[in-house]
């Protein structure tokens, strides 16, 4: 089923990003490119979802910032591109957090939300996802290799995905697609992707932003 650009502009896309500052982002690459390196590809990450969201030519995108929207990296981000919302990240878990995300956006229609760290990431692959949605489908993913997931839609904010979830492990996705299938959810699941997350991620970072360069 095709869905039409006005039908798409009703799906809206949300950001969950931590500011690029050294030592809170991107931690876990911190030894391999020292916290100042990590905090630049966490900058180079987020502006990179942002352009992709906005590229994808769906409803309104919103930036969920910690520790806040404060911050001048996401205050610059606001003014390179007019209409994008910057609210905060509330606190609590990472599904506490997502969940506020849905349940924000939920009530004016289906919700796309999306991390910084997968630069696989497409406009098509989130044009896909929201007609996924709008086709009337109640969930829809893009698993992640690593066993979590890169994307998450959902017509309606579903509490039981992000309670008490075993974030951080292979068993992301597992899980959510037993408590979707717990839920009677009719479920999509896209294309796997990639992010970045490790180290020995890295290299297939530069050999994928390498070839991109020649696109």
């Amino acid at each position: 089923m095709t869905v039409d650009a006005d039908a798409l502009g009703r799906v809206q896309l949300a950001i969950l990003a931590k500011a690029p500052i050294a030592g809170l982002a991107k931690t876990r690459l911190i030894p391999a490119l020292g916290a100042a390196g990590a905090a630049r590809l966490q900058r180079q990450f987020t502006c990179r979802a942002v352009q992709t969201a906005r590229a994808a030519g769906l409803g309104a995108v919103t930036l969920w910032c910690a520790p806040d929207h404060r911050q001048r990296f996401f205050r610059a981000l606001a003014q390179a591109y007019p209409g994008l919302v910057c609210v905060d990240q509330p606190a609590g878990d990472l599904g506490t957090r997502m969940l506020s995300a849905f349940q924000r956006h939920c009530v004016s229609g289906p919700t796309l939300l999306i991390g910084t760290d997968c630069p696989a990431l497409q406009p098509a692959h989130l044009r896909a996802a929201a007609q996924a949605l709008l086709s009337g489908r109640d969930a829809v993913f893009h698993p992640a290799e690593d066993g979590g997931y890169v994307l998450i839609g959902l017509r309606q904010a579903q509490p039981a995905l992000f309670e008490q979830m075993r974030w951080s492990t292979p068993e992301v996705m597992q899980d959510s697609r037993a408590r979707a299938a717990a839920q009677g959810l009719s479920l999509l699941e896209l294309e796997t992707l990639w992010d970045v997350d490790l180290p020995e991620d890295l290299p297939r970072l530069r050999h994928f932003c390498k070839e991109t360069a020649h696109v």
